[in-house]
């Protein structure tokens, strides 16, 4: 019965794939510097590495914001994030797991009268805010330090190619890892509470958490997304917002990757909480978001020239509407929740 129920978030994990690829690679790809089948193998195994060994800090928030306690409604809330992230992909919008699953627990929240916790949502709202600004501001310092280092000691136009494509792997490899630390808690979290799965013993003092079997099986969900229906998004972000150089390609992932390791590091959480500094907080933030802001952080470099206000004004638009559109989802399928099997 728990497959039937966890059938929503492997259906989530799929259409998130398909719309992270254009995350991490979408630049890359815009720019022609590495192929689809490359770039899809490298992002699928990451998320996977990404999700099992380092998704544990934002899964456990998405858990605690609504203490979805049951199979059901964890189905429920799945269903209607992917759904809502489904709808804007056939409109061609990179949108937010994150905001969808929100909208997907608050739907839930509403419908069953349960409380949703203030703390956690004002942080992955204030998140929602600082990311696409902190992802600009990387993007703005990243490219002016490039600007600079290449003013005196230019790298060879033989060569250029070359460098930038292996700085391209190297830094989409490092994205993919850090998405699925970041955003694996979107796709499972919500089953956490629910969960039966067991530790496993793998060999001696070598142990397969029941949390890392859950990861493992979203991460291969998003992985199945990334090669069988990412294609569509790909040339949004790479080529119809912001007309990008392959240097530039580079520097708004590499932003993008730090910005996301910022929320979804529990090292740097407990170092900063050790030595007694504000501590970032482990939430899930906006894959799409951070990448938008570090074109945007391009363009502002550029003083605006290339940028294209009516793509950034419909992916904005979708940002919005897609949690609200989650909501719907999930209060509709709660009162359906009668035809579901009995758990």
């Amino acid at each position: 019965m728990f497959l039937f129920y966890l059938s929503s978030g492997l259906f989530l994990g799929w259409v998130s794939g398909a719309n992270y690829m254009g995350n991490v690679f979408g630049t890359a790809l815009g720019t022609r510097m590495l192929s689809f089948t490359s770039a899809a193998i490298i992002c699928a195994v990451f998320i996977v590495l990404g999700a099992v060994y380092s998704g544990g800090g934002t899964a456990a928030t998405i858990a605690g914001l609504g203490s979805v306690a049951t199979m059901s409604g964890a189905f429920v809330v799945a269903l209607a994030a992917a759904l809502a992230i489904f709808f804007f992909f056939f409109l061609g919008l990179p949108v937010s797991s994150t905001q969808a699953v929100l909208g997907g627990i608050i739907g839930w929240a509403l419908f069953v009268g349960s409380e949703v916790d203030f703390s956690i949502l004002l942080q992955i709202l204030a998140s929602w805010v600082a990311s696409p600004f902190l992802a600009a501001l990387f993007a703005i310092i990243l490219m002016s330090l490039v600007k600079t280092y290449l003013k005196y000691f230019p790298i060879p136009l033989l060569y250029q190619d070359l460098y930038i494509r292996i700085a391209l792997v190297l830094t989409g490899a490092f994205g993919a890892y850090t998405l699925g630390a970041n955003n694996i808690g979107n796709i499972v979290g919500v089953f956490l509470t629910s969960s039966p799965f067991k530790d496993v013993t793998l060999f001696k003092d070598v142990v397969f958490s029941a949390e890392r079997q859950l990861f493992l099986i979203g991460g291969l969900a998003i992985a199945l997304g990334v090669f069988t229906y990412s294609k569509r998004l790909i040339n949004m972000i790479g080529k119809k917002v912001f007309l990008l150089t392959p240097m530039a390609a580079w520097v708004v992932v590499m932003s993008h990757s730090l910005v996301m390791l910022l929320f979804a590091s529990q090292s740097l959480h407990e170092f900063l909480s050790e030595h007694d500094l504000p501590t970032i907080p482990l939430v899930p933030i906006s894959s799409s978001e951070a990448v938008i802001g570090a074109v945007v952080g391009i363009a502002i470099l550029k003083r605006g020239r290339g940028l294209r206000p009516k793509y950034l004004g419909r992916i904005a638009m979708g940002w919005v509407i897609c949690p609200a559109l989650a909501l719907v989802f999930a209060f509709v399928l709660m009162l359906l929740k009668a035809f579901l099997p009995p758990l």
